[in-house]
């Protein structure tokens, strides 16, 4: 039997096995396990098991999800997401769908420290959607917004899903965290636009509006989320000039958090042994995937599935468009069935080598990536961010509300997808910028505080002088 086609029927069991609910982290190894077996023998396999795999697990990068998700935890047990969105909703809580929107941004903003499509989800629907439903807005509306605008955990930096990608295609993580910054909040902000557009349209969707406040009032709410908008600047800004990793970002922010909620009087050994728990708890699930998938991607690398159909795409399309569009259509229909982390890692090992085989930016196609599997998290019949709203609600709304609810937001991120793929600079630009000011610094030697300090003394002379 051809390894392609051994490597196609692995591909398929696990799809099988992913059905039958056996958990994906023992899919991944089973079927990683015996394709090797198959392949070249069982004391290869057992290499793999022992000793490949325990070795890729010990990567020094793969410290960073522990970090974020700990710092996401913190955040959220120290009340800062509640904050947030309660700034939001006092700026915007006189406009006709004021607090979909705010909804939206305390999404983005939790996003921004939380790594977690799900997590996000989970505490904004505990906070937003009983707020809407008590002002009489539509189920659908009020429902759809958050499950929707939870997705930007996995877009907005640091995600977890970028980490994953990183590791797997051996990539920059800072550049795919600086890459994920305007296709995030644009996302945000289209999600933002149609609401405020169709609750003009229709006042019925969104009739409840706040009392009026002052603007002292509203700076008053605003200066509540400094925590929330303090890490967000320490953690992406600190990786943004140099100062650190993104390595030693996840352990300065989960640090950061830590201190400030402490600081603000929001910490005690109750909520700090429940951030560590859920951060353990969701760390191991996610390790041991992890560990499955390596065993699977080094299953398929022999198999030489990837290459064979790198280079059948190749013969049929010198274009890389069409084929964008295909591995696009491929996600969302995974996506209706399997959770993102899940695709992301069954499907890179084959996928990787057909993007690049079209020099592709691979830094690029992961923000893509992650956007398919955000449309994944609320598309029907699994969709995990709707399912995590409607336990919030509970029978207060019917799934199918829900559903029918993120379908306005589903239309956005095809347009915010065409936008990206039309446009690859808007998600190139930042990574550039970064990459040019890593090299000024390489190239003349110098420090971050150090080239600052030259730019902010007005020796804008010097300054090109040795960028050039």
């Amino acid at each position: 039997m051809e390894r392609e086609v051994i490597g196609a029927l692995g591909v398929l069991a696990m799809i099988v096995l992913m059905f039958c609910r056996m958990p994906v982290a023992f899919a991944l190894t089973l079927v990683g396990w015996v394709g090797l077996t198959v392949l070249r023998s069982d004391r290869a396999a057992d290499a793999v098991l022992s000793s490949d795999t325990f070795g890729t697990i010990l990567n020094f990068d793969l410290t960073t999800i522990p970090a974020f998700m700990l710092m996401g935890y913190i955040t959220y047990v120290s009340g800062f997401t509640r904050e947030i969105y309660d700034a939001a909703r006092v700026w915007f809580g006189r406009t006709p769908g004021g607090l979909a929107a705010a909804s939206t941004l305390g999404c983005a903003a939790f996003a921004a420290v939380s790594g977690s499509s799900l997590a996000t989800a989970a505490a904004m629907g505990k906070i937003a959607v009983p707020e809407m439903l008590r002002r009489g807005y539509d189920k659908g509306l009020a429902t759809g917004v958050v499950a929707a605008s939870g997705t930007l955990g996995s877009l907005i930096p640091p995600s977890v899903l970028m980490i994953l990608y990183a590791v797997f295609t051996e990539q920059s993580i800072a550049l795919l965290f600086i890459a994920g910054v305007i296709p995030g909040f644009l996302s945000a902000a289209i999600y933002i636009g149609m609401v405020l557009i169709r609750a003009r349209i229709n006042p019925a969707l969104a009739p409840g509006m706040l009392e009026r406040v002052s603007l002292g009032d509203k700076m008053r709410a605003l200066s509540g989320s400094w925590g929330i908008v303090l890490l967000f600047i320490l953690v992406m800004g600190g990786i943004m000039i140099g100062f650190f990793t993104p390595m030693e970002a996840g352990a300065i922010g989960a640090a950061g958090a830590f201190f400030i909620a402490l600081a603000a009087g929001r910490m005690n050994k109750a909520k700090t042994g429940a951030a560590f728990f859920d951060a353990l708890r969701q760390t191991g699930s996610i390790f041991a995937i992890i560990f499955g998938a390596m065993i699977f991607s080094r299953f398929i690398a022999i198999s030489g599935l990837g290459q064979f159909l790198a280079d059948w795409a190749s013969s049929i399309s010198t274009d890389a468009t069409p084929v964008i569009i295909a591995i696009s259509l491929i996600y969302v229909i995974l996506g209706t069935f399997i959770g993102p982390i899940e695709i992301m890692l069954l499907t890179l090992p084959i996928v990787t080598p057909v993007v690049e085989s079209y020099d592709v930016s691979l830094i690029w196609f992961g923000v893509i990536m992650i956007k398919y599997l955000e449309i994944g998290l609320i598309t029907p019949p699994l969709g995990f961010n709707v399912f995590i709203i409607s336990s919030v609600v509970g029978k207060a709304v019917p799934v199918t509300t829900i559903f029918r609810g993120v379908m306005w937001f589903l239309a956005m991120d095809i347009l915010t997808l065409a936008v990206l793929i039309g446009w690859p600079e808007i998600t190139l630009y930042l990574p550039g910028l970064y990459t040019d000011w890593m090299s000024f610094l390489r190239t003349e030697d110098l420090g971050a505080m150090q080239a600052i300090g030259l730019w902010l003394s007005g020796d804008l002379a010097a300054t090109v002088a040795a960028g050039g």
